[in-house]
């Protein structure tokens, strides 16, 4: 019967993990259609293209120009995100590119903006970034404000919406997770949520798709401890880059 009974509990708490992480996303997301409810829509044939930082990065060869495989896209939330895109899109045939480079700024990204983003001439432009616009302040090594970050991203985009009118964007919002090995809490918050509202802000002004990751990890911190998340609280394992997935997915609507 003991046996039984600690059967039946592990099934149980297996079943409320496996549907947790959707959840979130659903949960996170549906907060957010007050303040924002577009949708992403594809033609045939489109192409989408992640930009960012190292968590977008995440291993990927950055000589590798071939859309739709492991080398290119890297091994982090783009290849999860690329993955259910070719899934559920088969039919339109996207081609999925990630351009992510680690420890990139806002102004890192439009020294390479020709190259890295406007050459793939992109239906659907992803961006996270401004992770790094604050953590590098912490060291003293950059001298960047949360208006610095705010003025350099809206020019990127004002350029980029320059260069390709019809672009769709996704703007995704920069986290960070308490509890992670690089986060002090006291030096982050609540300082980093400025970056945050900033980013929300620019989703609004042009008309962008808001992905809320930090309110998603929010929540997904009652149910594990950071570490299961991501081990330093900036870039996320596997867990935490299905999640991303997800909540990108559901924002968007693909």
């Amino acid at each position: 019967m003991e046996t039984r009974r600690n059967f039946l509990k592990k099934a149980t708490f297996a079943g409320v993990g496996m549907a947790a992480i959707p959840g979130i996303a659903r949960a996170a997301v549906s907060r957010q259609q007050s303040v924002h409810a577009k949708k992403i829509t594809l033609k045939n044939d489109p192409v989408i293209l992640f930009q960012g930082d190292s968590i977008t990065d995440c291993g990927r060869k950055r000589d590798s120009i071939t859309c739709n495989n492991t080398d290119q896209l890297g091994l982090g939330y783009a290849l999860f995100t690329a993955t259910s895109i070719l899934n559920r899109q088969a039919g339109r045939q996207p081609k999925v590119y990630n351009r992510g480079i680690s420890g990139n700024k806002v102004f890192q990204l439009r020294e390479r903006w020709e190259v890295d983003t406007l050459s793939f001439m992109p239906d659907v432009l992803s961006i996270l970034i401004g992770v790094n616009d604050y953590w590098h302040t912490l060291n003293g090594g950059y001298k960047g404000t949360v208006e610095v970050y705010e003025n350099d991203l809206r020019n990127l985009l004002k350029y980029t919406r320059g260069k390709l009118p019809g672009i769709q964007l996704v703007l995704c919002e920069p986290f960070a997770l308490a509890g992670g090995s690089a986060i002090n809490e006291g030096a982050w918050f609540p300082m980093f949520d400025a970056y945050r509202k900033s980013l929300k802000k620019l989703s609004g002004e042009f008309d962008a798709v808001f992905v809320p990751f930090q309110s998603a990890f929010d929540e997904a911190l009652k149910i594990a401890p950071a570490p299961y998340w991501s081990a330093d609280g900036v870039h996320p394992d596997l867990p935490g880059r299905q999640l991303m997935a997800e909540v990108w997915m559901e924002a968007t609507g693909l």
